[in-house]
């Protein structure tokens, strides 16, 4: 696939919940593309829905109205397997209680290509240990899941989602309780693998400095809109202002960045 190629569209979509035949609705009129061989950061405030975008543009909720279409396609219409195999999504749950090594994990990551006993060919072996290298988590699959940090934790889902071998791959707040430096060599990993194996990658995060500096293009959800571009459009048109409803937050264009009055 070629880099730049939109992968994923958001058309006029609504997002939202529907409780006792009513609608609550959380953002309206969003259109978004996401692209080949590119790394997204969403960001927003806290509560502002940024969960709720990316389980509505993964097919986990349905929308209140509008389409999500992966490659051309409404989600909603590929089956599980077909759908597994186009889409990755590595989610900041808590891992079930198991005595998986490392590997083990990653390998799941293949389950939508092996047979019905879940036997791994030579190529899901390939496709597993080039994840691990990639990620530079190879030297850990021996160890059990439960046995690494957490930093180490996040390197070998997105390891899984990897080995998934899928176009595009989403991830919902991946620099959580991590400390700086972690953070930034996660970011820095996200971006090469957008780069170097033409990945198209979504991923919501707090860290709204790292997302400036790291990302090619960044969605801002807002109470009022969602807005989609590259760092420095968005900074040209005035958009982060409008981030948090607090006069003593601001963003300085000089500075590039956040600062408290």
């Amino acid at each position: 696939m070629e880099k730049g190629t939109t992968l994923l569209q958001a058309i006029n979509l609504s997002i939202g919940y529907t409780a006792k035949k009513q609608a609550a609705t959380i953002a309206s009129n969003i259109n978004l593309e996401l692209k080949a061989g590119s790394l997204t950061a969403l960001i927003g405030a806290n509560g502002i829905g940024k969960s709720t975008l990316l389980r509505t543009l993964t097919g986990i909720q349905q929308p209140l109205s509008g389409n999500v279409l992966l490659n051309n396609m409404a989600v909603a219409e590929y089956s599980a397997q077909e759908l597994s195999q186009n889409l990755s999504i590595v989610l900041t749950e808590a891992l079930p209680p198991s005595n998986l090594t490392v590997f083990e994990l990653v390998a799941l990551g293949r389950q939508p290509y092996t047979n019905w006993l879940g036997s791994l060919s030579d190529d899901d072996f390939t496709k597993v240990n080039i994840a691990l290298k990639l990620t530079q988590t190879a030297h850990l699959s021996h160890k059990k899941h439960f046995e690494i940090s957490d930093g180490q934790l996040q390197k070998v889902l997105i390891a899984r989602a990897l080995a998934q071998d899928t176009p595009l791959i989403i991830l919902d707040e991946p620099t959580t309780h991590l400390d700086l430096l972690h953070k930034v060599n996660l970011l820095r990993l996200l971006k090469k693998l957008a780069q170097e194996a033409n990945k198209c990658i979504l991923y919501s995060t707090h860290d709204l400095d790292l997302a400036l500096q790291l990302s090619d293009r960044i969605i801002v959800m807002t109470p009022q809109t969602v807005v989609q571009g590259t760092p420095q459009n968005l900074i040209d048109n005035n958009v982060f202002d409008t981030l948090f409803n607090d006069a003593n937050i601001v963003f300085d264009k000089d500075k590039g960045g956040f600062v408290v009055k």
